[in-house]
């Protein structure tokens, strides 16, 4: 038999695609209780323990994306569409809160209204009921959105016309949450060169001030005149520009709070050479590595400064972020588990809370849904006091990988996927890693999942589809979901399902720093795809009933007739599915092979049936010491 010799090459890709999905069923925090204890600020924010940013996902913004739904706004920027296992992976990795910085202005009317998105607010609040249903703190703002901050000191009275409106419509939306929900009245933009140039003398600066103080005012006095729950939310005021020497500035001043229940947010990346820096620039060398004597005093400084000017006279603070590039972006790997353990440390130990700075492809593994780096993570729980906790296993979820080798091709190039049972298919996982041949600054490109034929469920005629993505630099895992919706030639979104046996992975279109109408200079590599499909009753088990055949040789899942089922019965299916000319079965395998007796032949349903039954097996087999 010919796919004997396949065996052996594809094992490994095989198990290593076939592991169960991890599913959570912690949940400590109602999100709808709408609890609002009786604590201090203080006592929130150390109950928070140490957090981590939601970073360029909820709040990646630009005219470029121009997206009609929130996910394209969510995967502009490289991340995943958020999952809430995701956000589980938060919690299982030792955070106590989650910091989710947002782009209110996405999907906005330009018409002077300001009014939110209505699909993008159920989509935050969506992420925001994840977050407190897993037992974290949450953490809401104004981000950058495109920079319309900046615009205060020119047009204040259109700028605050803005801000009050939308800190008034994101209340309504969650003032009946309790206070595990925290609202962060803005990021780093509080604060403008245009007024005040630190860097060169004092003019401007105390009008510069007093519009910080003024816009901060205004965020407490919206939020408490709100109703509901927003009557005593405990809040996050921004600091001057987040910097903490100059937040430390007796101009700055803390608003008027009827409740008393505010805390003070700044932000920590210094030195910037180490902290901020993948390369020289006309104001710095970039540095690679950290830990001098002088920087960790550096440090300890900086944060006493914070503790005795606001902790000490009993307002809380929340480092809202801190963090510097991996070290796939060139710094030491010692040095970056030295810095950030440091500055959680610092912070931690003067009853502080440190958030972690993170990015897609960063700290977090948003596809495995855990920290990158195992030995950070345990530094970061061990000052915390918590653990990591690993997640069990869920029966209901099963996978088939494939390498890009096992892909036939289409006469026009590309790549074709079978599908399987596509009633059952819940997401795919795309490797791919994409480089610049030329060294560009940026370089960045897209493709697609493309379908031959959809069948909508109002019975209309079938139409080709696609589930498009994006991809940047690097090695990436690209996740399409199928939730039923599929866009047809005019991109008109239909109810729909999958009405093919395989689809097309396609390379559609690149751009890049040299080549921005065009990327000729980037590279597109696709190492393979995973499938994950929704365990249905028929794929529970091997069946052992015999089909209606006199064959005596009959084995069940037995599909290279070796008088066993193990993994290799599985490979042979999937090789066969592929390739059926390439990868034969005897007339006794074919039998063996079809474990569903669907009338259908062999098909994708007997694969996980086989599979599954094989993980089964392993599960309870004894080991031999």
């Amino acid at each position: 038999m010919v796919l004997k010799k396949a065996i052996s090459v594809l094992s490994s890709a095989v198990i290593m695609g076939a592991f169960i999905f991890g599913g959570f069923t912690d949940v400590s925090v109602n999100a709808e209780s709408g609890e609002m204890r009786n604590i201090t600020t203080m006592e929130l924010v150390r109950d928070m323990g140490i957090g981590i940013n939601l970073g360029n996902t909820l709040e990646a913004c630009g005219d470029w994306i121009n997206g009609t739904s929130p996910s394209d706004y969510e995967k502009a920027w490289g991340s995943p569409i958020v999952t809430q296992e995701m956000i589980e992976g938060y919690k299982n990795a030792g955070f106590g809160v989650l910091r989710i910085p947002v782009a209110w202005s996405n999907m906005m009317e330009n018409d002077g209204n300001y009014v939110i998105n209505s699909d993008y607010m159920a989509r935050v609040t969506q992420v925001v009921d994840w977050t407190l249903d897993a037992g974290l703190y949450a953490i809401i703002n104004i981000h950058y959105d495109n920079g319309w901050v900046n615009k205060f000191p020119e047009n204040e009275t259109e700028c605050m016309k803005r801000y009050e409106k939308m800190w008034t419509q994101i209340s309504e939306n969650f003032k009946d949450y309790g206070d595990y929900l925290m609202f962060e009245s803005q990021n780093e933009e509080l604060g403008w060169e245009t007024v005040w140039n630190k860097w060169a003398g004092t003019e401007g600066k105390d009008e510069s001030y007093a519009l910080v103080n003024k816009i901060n005012q205004k965020f407490v006095d919206v939020v408490r005149n709100s109703g509901g729950n927003n009557d005593e939310r405990h809040l996050l005021i921004s600091g001057y520009n987040t910097g903490i020497d100059v937040t430390c500035d007796p101009l700055f001043k803390m608003p008027t709070d009827p409740a008393k229940r505010c805390a003070i947010s700044v932000h920590y990346y210094s030195p910037p050479t180490f902290a901020i820096l993948t390369e020289d620039a006309d104001w710095g060398k970039c540095q690679t590595t950290w830990g001098t004597e002088q920087e960790i005093a550096d440090l300890n400084r900086e944060m006493e400064m914070m503790k005795t000017t606001y902790v000490d006279n009993g307002i809380p603070v929340i480092i809202g972020e801190y963090g510097c590039p991996t070290e796939k972006e060139g710094k030491d790997l010692e040095s970056t588990r030295l810095f950030l353990s440091s500055v959680c440390e610092a912070a931690y130990s003067r009853n502080m809370c440190p958030v972690l700075w993170d990015t897609p492809g960063g700290r977090y593994d948003r596809f495995e849904c855990k920290m990158t780096d195992t030995v950070l993570n345990n530094k970061l729980c061990e000052i915390a006091g918590t653990s990591i906790k690993t997640p069990e296993a869920d029966p209901t979820i099963s996978t088939v990988t494939y390498t890009i080798d096992e892909l036939e091709k289409s006469a026009n190039g590309e790549y074709l996927v079978p599908l399987g049972d596509t009633k059952n298919l819940q997401k795919a996982v795309i490797d791919v890693e994409v480089t610049s041949t030329e060294n560009s600054g940026w370089f960045c490109g897209g493709g697609a999942l493309t379908f031959d034929s959809v069948k909508p469920i109002d019975g209309s005629a079938d139409f080709w589809s696609n589930k498009s993505f994006n991809y940047d630099g690097g090695t990436k895992k690209i996740v399409i979901t199928f939730d039923g919706s599929f866009p047809d030639e005019d991109d008109v979104m239909h109810e729909a399902e999958i009405n093919c046996k395989q689809a097309s992975l396609v390379d559609w279109w690149h751009s890049s720093e040299k080549y921005p109408e065009g990327g000729d200079d980037v590279a597109v590599e696709f190492k393979g795809i995973t499938l994950y499909y929704k365990n249905s009753e028929q794929t529970s088990t091997v069946p052992t009933t015999t089909p209606v055949t006199e064959d005596k040789d009959y084995i069940a899942g037995d599909a290279n007739c070796d008088g066993s089922v193990d993994i290799s019965d599985v490979v042979a299916v999937k090789c066969f599915i592929i390739n059926s000319q390439k990868y034969s079965l005897s007339k006794q395998g074919t039998l063996n092979a079809d474990v569903q007796s669907s009338g259908n032949g062999i098909n994708m349903q007997d694969v996980l049936a086989i599979q599954k039954y094989v993980l089964a097996i392993i599960t309870v087999l004894p080991v031999n010491n």
